[in-house]
């Protein structure tokens, strides 16, 4: 199980954050005042935040722009976009974009003619690398025959407290973000990296053999159960008062 952040004694070195965004940042799906202070006082203090999201290429293209961050991850490890640098990085190679995108509504298609409710996503228009609808009304239970069904077609599947992804194999937060660091960032060592999110489709960033240092806050608990890997750390407040609280122990430390 999770420690408490309170006992932790690795905060006193981090020099960057890498942090999911729905649920981990926002507060009932809004940004608020007190995470720009947060994010402000990160910044002023030397500590580096990088969004690691699975929202989509448009939407993270604009809030890269618009918050003090070194940069964003968008499609949970399909694109990168950076603070110092004006095109976006792919991190999955796509060579037929039409075609892709094709395939990947075909691939839904086939799981709404079994389940009519789904939903497409708001902000499906605005990716590239992914697929994604409403996770509304979906049990365990269905979310698993899904994820199957889409292993069987060929492709990988994730979820998170507010969609479910239809993405390329082998495309996870944790993959992109290690290539992002090695390329970007190489001058952090592991013991100056945390990784933090809430829901399943952050599990990879909870893996302690590349990113020792991880937390979750505390609605990560409605998961627990579901993760093969399971943050190092829990704050107390959840959604984006935990990402408050997390960053007021790092500069504290």
């Amino acid at each position: 199980m999770p420690k408490h952040i309170s006992n932790s004694s690795d905060l006193q070195n981090i020099r960057l954050l890498a942090t999911d965004m729905d649920g981990t940042l926002t507060q009932a799906g809004k940004f608020t005042s007190a995470l720009l202070e947060a994010l402000e006082n990160l910044v002023a203090a030397g500590v580096q935040v990088l969004i690691v999201t699975g929202r989509s290429a448009g939407w993270v293209s604009g809030i890269n722009s618009l918050m003090p961050v070194a940069g964003a991850l968008a499609e949970n490890g399909g694109l990168f976009y950076s603070s110092y640098h004006s095109k976006s990085t792919a991190l999955t190679a796509i060579p037929d974009v039409i075609s892709h995108r094709q395939q990947l509504a075909a691939t839904f298609a086939k799981l709404q003619h079994q389940f009519p409710h789904l939903q497409e996503s708001a902000d499906n228009p605005f990716r590239i690398t992914d697929w994604t609808f409403d996770i509304f009304d979906l049990t365990l239970e269905q979310i698993q025959y899904l994820s199957d069904f889409c292993q069987h077609e060929g492709w990988g599947f994730t979820y998170s407290n507010v969609q479910c992804h239809i993405k390329p194999q082998g495309q996870d937060k944790s993959v992109g973000l290690l290539k992002v660091l090695r390329e970007y960032f190489p001058h952090y060592s592991l013991d100056q990296i945390a990784t933090v999110g809430d829901s399943p489709n952050d599990e990879t960033l909870f893996d302690s053999l590349h990113f020792p240092i991880s937390i979750g806050v505390a609605n990560v608990q409605n998961y627990l159960s579901q993760l093969k890997y399971q943050p190092r750390y829990i704050t107390t407040a959840s959604e984006g008062e935990g990402f408050i609280e997390l960053s007021k122990y790092i500069l504290q430390s």
